[in-house]
């Protein structure tokens, strides 16, 4: 059965018309990274860099050409930790949001 609507496009639209749904994302790549589930965080991240700054502009603002940019962030990409913070600051930078790290206890 085939999808009647573009997923890529849907996610634009979604981030398009609510915030809280693009910060949602960033905030589930970040988690996805420190949890090393890489390669889905990579994805997520891909999608919001569409649906927000677009890579020619993340390039301007990382330093970094376009096409690295699209091979870090592709499925079997390895950013390194610099590239990724380059690159989550640019979005971040774009949707005017921080991130938070935190710690929770865990009792047994």
């Amino acid at each position: 059965m085939a999808l009647t609507r573009d997923f890529k496009q849907t996610v634009v639209e979604r981030v398009e018309r609510d915030p809280q749904f693009a910060k949602a994302l960033l905030d589930e790549a970040a988690t996805l990274f420190l949890n090393n589930e890489t390669e889905i965080a990579r994805l997520i991240l891909r999608d919001l860099v569409n649906a927000t700054i677009g890579f020619e502009e993340l390039a301007t603002k990382t330093d970094k050409p376009s096409k690295s940019l699209h091979r870090m962030l592709s499925p079997k990409g390895n950013p390194s930790m610099d590239n990724l913070a380059a690159i989550f600051g640019a979005v971040r930078s774009r949707l005017n949001v921080g991130i938070e790290a935190r710690s929770i206890q865990l009792t047994s």
